[in-house]
């Protein structure tokens, strides 16, 4: 071994033991580290306890839309070629929305591909006409996004790209691309940024820039068929979930860790953008929130009102129910009737060529028999679709004529402030024979009684 070879072995048996007492750490400070790392994961488990769902439960949760499919291609083109002929028919030059529920419907580009910014991405539509009307669609991109813009997935017989810089106006680009004549007329999404609208009128003040009409806005408020196998299956997965919770609870449980067992069964169901609002007792009198984390009480009933999305199609469920060993007043227990029949003679109303308002009546009307009329607050109910709330409303003022294809909340309740609130929820939708049928029968449909939601 030579002179350095020496040293250094003498440096590293020297410095070993120096090593091995550098990381010999007091007791307390160690059991200090180990609480810091393990702190968050606990907290997590609390906020978010893992479930053991009844065996038979998780397996319906997890099979129910397992073989669900997203909307093919071809019926994005014929949504586009629909539009196209609208457009056309109206004398109107282009169609522009931003990524959403409209641009969804049309191009496939919904806020969960394309998050909104400063810098607009944006779906345009254009009629084109050689022997037949056919859709032009061009997506408006940032330059510097055009590549991920590409990757969207867009249905189009030919989809073009038109990039602008952050030098140049965007809406200068868009009009090129769209090549709208002098006095020609646009057509904007009724939920697109004003920032947006006021851009294309600078950009083409000899452009009539407007909200589309009910013509081009009624294209996607009646359904398709595969449109309703997807509101089925989720609506059905979320009253599936519903019950699965139910035999999870107990007295005493709070509003806080039912939410978190809702959440946890609608994941197992494979449904996304989940959101729940639990509430028990008095506090479901105030709607939507009540500010609280309460205890369930023997007394109270409990209400959830939950849902999600299964391929952007939303869901809406709310349940009022009693558990087995709950003391619901009696008193309680027939305004849950009540609102049950409302909700009955809401079905039984809704049919195609009624107008909106009448169905609206119809449950209000029950609810007055009684004297309950001041305490149903709201609307009876709201379309669905790609939005959770969307055209057409089931509310008092409403001329809007049902037609083949809508789908609606039917939701009547009755809230007393500091004693009792009651909501029960189905979804449904106008079959072609003109009646209402509940996008939750495949699963038994509406509650039957408070203890069975």
């Amino acid at each position: 071994m030579g002179r350095r070879d020496e040293q250094l072995s003498s440096s590293i048996q020297t410095r070993a033991p120096t090593a091995r007492r550098s990381v010999t750490l007091p007791r307390a400070l160690v059991f200090a580290i180990l609480l810091c790392v393990a702190l968050p994961f606990l907290l997590d488990i609390r906020s978010h306890p893992r479930v053991a769902f009844q065996p038979n439960d998780s397996i319906l949760l997890a099979n129910h839309c397992r073989d669900a499919e997203p909307i093919p291609k071809p019926e994005f083109l014929e949504r586009q070629q629909r539009l196209a002929q609208a457009l056309r028919d109206l004398n109107a030059s282009a169609y522009v929305a931003e990524p959403g529920a409209s641009a969804g419907f049309f191009g496939n580009i919904s806020h969960r591909s394309w998050d909104l910014s400063d810098r607009p991405l944006l779906l345009l539509i254009s009629p084109t006409v050689k022997t037949d009307v056919a859709a032009k669609v061009t997506v408006l991109t940032p330059y510097f996004e055009e590549t991920r813009a590409r990757l969207l997935s867009i249905p189009g017989m030919s989809v073009s790209y038109a990039s602008w810089k952050d030098d140049e106006n965007p809406y200068t680009v868009a009009m090129g691309a769209l090549q709208v004549p002098s006095g020609g007329r646009i057509y904007v999404d009724d939920k697109i940024r004003h920032f947006i609208v006021a851009g294309f009128q600078k950009a083409a003040p000899g452009a009539e820039v407007v909200s589309a009409p009910w013509q081009i806005t009624s294209l996607r408020e009646r359904k398709s068929p595969a449109e309703l196998l997807l509101l089925q299956c989720v609506n059905e997965a979320t009253v599936l979930a519903i019950r699965a919770v139910q035999k999870q609870m107990h007295i005493g449980i709070r509003e806080s860790e039912v939410k978190a067992l809702i959440d946890s069964a609608l994941s197992i169901a494979g449904v996304e953008d989940r959101w729940a609002l639990v509430l028990f007792g008095g506090n479901a009198a105030l709607h939507h929130n009540s500010g609280t984390d309460r205890e369930l009480r023997v007394s109270d009933f409990v209400l959830i009102d939950t849902g999600g999305t299964l391929f952007g199609y939303h869901s809406d469920v709310t349940r009022t129910f009693a558990l087995p060993q709950s003391q619901i007043p009696d008193e309680h227990y027939e305004l849950w009737y009540t609102v049950r029949a409302a909700q009955i003679a809401a079905l039984n109303t809704a049919k195609a060529g009624v107008v909106a308002a009448k169905v609206d009546s119809a449950a209000r009307a029950v609810l007055s028999e009684h004297g309950l009329d001041p305490y149903f607050t709201h609307r009876l109910g709201h379309g669905i679709g790609l939005e959770d709330h969307e055209e057409p409303y089931l509310r008092g003022g409403s001329y809007d004529i049902i037609r083949v294809g809508h789908t609606f909340s039917n939701e009547p309740g009755v809230y007393i402030e500091g004693k009792v609130g009651i909501r029960l929820e189905d979804c449904m939708f106008i079959g072609l024979d003109g009646d209402a049928v509940y996008l939750t029968a495949g699963v038994g449909g509406p509650a039957m009684d408070p203890l069975h939601p």
